[in-house]
Parts: structure tokens; C-alpha cells; sequence
């Protein structure tokens, strides 16, 4: 009998967003406007500790609306962790900056602050914070150099809805703060994203980029470029039924992580697991681990378990080990080496809203059986 495949991630559709959604098809307010749109908004913010709210189409289109909102002129430097996504150094890039990448720490692979202020300089314009896989940046120092400095800061909370940091939300340090409402994501609408500040001049400019930058005083009159980001009042529907249950996602993700760590650390394999510093909440966003005995990859041993019906994803490749990139001749002759051990020897293991104890004990399981395999080699 073939074993079912246990998913690395799936979302949790409540029935209130089943209503909402009706409600969207009942009255035909199924595009970029309509109330659940405005109200997914400022409950988001509200939540976040943020005063507006700018809802767009992925947090891709969140990171590129918040740089292209502060004017970046060629040579304006951004300082951002090479562990994280391609999309960051895209919107560093395509608004007219540079990015100047720094490692991560090994621990909670968030960005290494002894690193950011190496790298500032006269043309630093901002620092770019990842909170990486649900654990938030060490926030005190990087508020520090942001002051001392008059930069900018933008926060990447793709990965971290909910977490905290001395009790303060991730999304609620930043001039601007982008998050990610992907299918994978602890709130999802699908796709979509939104941009949470503070900051009155800058959201207004968030939003009017993501509308093809309108004007109000004339319609169809364009005084510079704007983008069509714009998020439908369906999927906001969906989106306020994920803030209703955001409590309940991050119970499960800690609970989860929790029982994980506990069934792998008594099996005593050569895995670094997830943890979280003092002073900080972390949501675990997904369940990465790190192989410490180099003796096979990450690439191997996810081949392994999905063999046997388990899927994984790898960690991310770092922006200086992209192709693309090098390309372009940027971060030529970088190293990060924490960065790279972190793309060679992790993954990340089943983590989804529906995962139940019996799947993650399966899981361990056949991650000892593996090794144990391997050693016998």
C-alpha cells in the first residue's frame, strides 16, 4: 500500500471564510474594491501596531512599493542579509539601489548585526531586516544604528506574522513593513501581501504605486510610474478569516516545533534545530534544521524522504551565490559562509497548519532511519 505523502506545508481554510467569501459573489464585489478590502487593511495594521495598512498583490510587490517609495538614487546603498529571498535584492534594485549584503547568524539565521555596521557607509540609505523563518532580528541595535545614522528601515515580516520582539509586533519598528499572505504563510489569501507604517508621507506613496499611480485630482493623468498590485476584496475576505485564527496558527506552529525538537533531540542525530533567543517570540514559520556532520547534504536527504512520501523544501541560496547576480557583476568574490552552509546542509520539514502529531513522529523516524543507513555505508 503506497504511504501517503505528508505535504511540507498546508493552509487552514476556516468556515467564516467560506461566509465572507459568499457574501463577496452574493453582492459582485469580487475586485480591488469593496469592505472586506479596506477593513482586511486597517484590522492588519491595527494588529501589527501600524496606523495604515496598504493591501497588494504579494510580498514581492510589498518589498518593491516600499523602495520605490523612498526616491533610492543610483549608488544608494541598502544593507540586507544574503539568506533570505531573491525578491529583496530584486526591489533593492529595480527602485534604483544597491545591496549590500552581511551573513546570518547560525543560530537563528537572522541577519548579524556586528556585520550591518561594518557595512554602513556615507551611501547607506537603509537596512533592510529580514525576520527570518518566523524568528524576529535583534531589533534594539539595528534602531540604533537607523538613529545614529538617519537611515531608513524597512522590515521584511514575510516569514514572522504575530512575532514579537520585547513584547513589540514584528511590522512595528520600520518606517515601512512588508508581509507576505502566500499560501504558506501563517495568515494567507492565496497570494497577496500588504505594507503596514506608520509613516502618513510614505504610505500614501506605497499607495498610490500600487494603484498605476492615479492621481486624485485627474484620472487617467500619470506623473510618474506606478504598478497594478492591487488586492481583491475575495481575497481579503479570506485574509480577515486569517486574522480571526492567527492565534490558533501560532499555537499550532510552536506547538509543533515544540514536539519536533523534542522527538529529534532524544534520537540524538547530528541536526541543529530551530530555537528561540531571549526576548523574542518566534512564530516558527517552518520547521528548518541544519544537518551538523556534513557526512551528506540537505539535497540528499530530501531525495531520501521524499522516497518515502515526505516533502521538503531546501533553505534559501544566498543572493551572492545567485546566478542572476553574477550576471550583473554584483557581490563579485563575496563570501558568506554561514549563509552557505545554510543552503548546503538545511531544509526544512513538513510544517503546515494541518500537521498532526502521528505525521511528525513519521517524519523523525524516517530522518533517523536515513542516517542510520548512512552510517552502515
Amino acid at each position: 500500500m503506497k504511504k501517503k505523502i505528508i505535504n511540507v506545508c498546508e493552509p487552514l481554510i476556516s468556515q467564516s471564510a467560506k461566509k465572507y467569501l459568499n457574501e463577496c459573489i452574493q453582492t459582485e464585489w469580487i475586485s480591488s474594491s469593496g469592505r472586506f478590502l479596506d477593513l482586511f487593511e486597517r484590522k492588519w495594521a491595527k494588529y501589527c501596531d501600524a496606523k495604515d495598512g496598504v493591501a497588494v498583490s504579494n510580498g514581492t510587490s510589498a518589498l518593491q512599493v516600499a523602495f520605490k517609495s523612498l526616491d533610492l538614487k543610483p549608488g544608494d546603498e541598502v544593507i540586507m542579509p544574503s539568506f533570505t529571498i531573491i525578491s529583496c535584492a530584486m526591489a533593492i534594485i529595480e527602485a534604483g539601489g544597491k545591496p549590500i549584503l552581511v551573513d546570518c547568524y547560525s543560530d537563528n539565521w537572522c541577519m548579524n548585526i556586528d556585520e550591518v555596521k561594518k557595512r554602513i557607509s556615507n551611501k547607506t540609505k537603509a537596512i533592510l531586516v529580514v525576520h527570518m523563518f518566523g524568528h524576529p532580528v535583534e531589533m534594539d541595535e539595528i534602531l540604533k544604528l537607523v538613529k545614529k545614522n538617519k537611515l531608513f528601515l524597512i522590515e521584511d515580516a514575510a516569514e514572522a506574522h504575530g512575532a514579537t520582539y520585547k513584547k513589540k509586533k514584528v511590522g512595528s519598528f520600520g518606517d515601512l513593513a512588508c508581509f507576505s499572505f502566500y499560501a504558506n504563510k501563517l495568515i494567507t489569501t492565496g497570494e497577496g501581501g500588504m505594507v503596514v507604517s506608520n509613516n502618513k508621507k510614505l504610505t500614501e506613496k506605497v499607495r498610490s504605486l500600487r494603484n498605476l499611480a492615479f492621481r486624485n485630482d485627474r484620472r487617467f493623468y500619470h506623473t510618474e510610474i506606478g504598478y497594478n498590485y492591487r488586492l481583491t476584496n475575495m481575497q481579503a475576505a479570506i485574509g480577515i478569516s486569517q486574522i480571526e485564527n492567527l492565534k490558533k496558527h501560532i499555537k499550532i506552529k510552536r506547538t509543533n516545533t515544540n514536539f519536533y525538537n523534542k522527538i529529534l533531540s532524544e534520537m540524538s542525530l547530528p541536526l541543529r534545530l530551530p530555537l528561540e533567543k531571549n526576548n523574542v517570540m518566534s512564530v516558527y514559520w517552518m520547521y528548518g534544521i541544519i544537518i551538523k556532520n556534513k557526512t551528506f547534504n540537505a539535497r540528499f536527504l530530501a531525495a531520501k524522504l521524499w522516497e518515502q512520501g515526505i516533502e521538503t523544501r531546501p533553505l534559501f541560496l544566498g543572493m551572492h551565490q545567485q546566478p542572476i547576480f553574477k550576471k550583473m557583476n554584483l557581490f563579485k568574490n563575496e563570501k558568506y559562509p554561514v549563509t552557505e552552509e545554510l543552503a548546503e546542509y538545511g531544509l526544512y520539514l513538513p510544517s503546515g497548519l494541518k500537521l498532526k502529531k502521528k505525521d511528525i513522529i513519521r517524519v523523525c523516524k524516517t530522518v533517523k532511519k536515513i542516517f542510520n543507513e548512512h552510517k552502515k555505508k
